[in-house]
């Protein structure tokens, strides 16, 4: 596999850069960005994707100060769309029956 942002790419980012991954967790070697991010060589990293998705509880990325995690939910909320699910769910609810979409902790989305 070839990993576009790695120990040979990122650092010709400019001391105090931001990298931002939003594309495909294949994209990013974890431990060069982590890396970087230490030496202070970046100022931070906002991460949208995991090479393992749900991201592991004991990956280093959840607790380090200089990384920001999103849902990987970056899609836009159509309002109109939204309101008919919610009400559709609603409804199921009432009817006792079961509705899609529940987060499950466990799995981590």
């Amino acid at each position: 596999m070839n990993i576009a942002l790695n120990r040979a790419s990122l650092p010709h980012l400019p001391p105090g850069g931001y990298a931002i991954n939003v594309a495909r967790g294949a994209h990013l070697g974890d431990d060069d960005l982590l890396a970087l991010l230490d030496s202070g060589h970046l100022a931070g990293a906002t991460l949208d994707v995991f090479r393992t998705e749900p991201l592991p509880a004991n990956h280093p990325s959840w607790g380090h100060s200089r990384t920001m995690l999103t849902p990987h939910t970056l899609a836009r909320t159509l309002r109109d769309e939204s309101i008919a699910q919610m009400v559709g769910k609603i409804g199921a609810l009432e009817r006792g029956e079961a509705i899609a979409g529940i987060v499950d902790p466990v799995r981590g989305y």
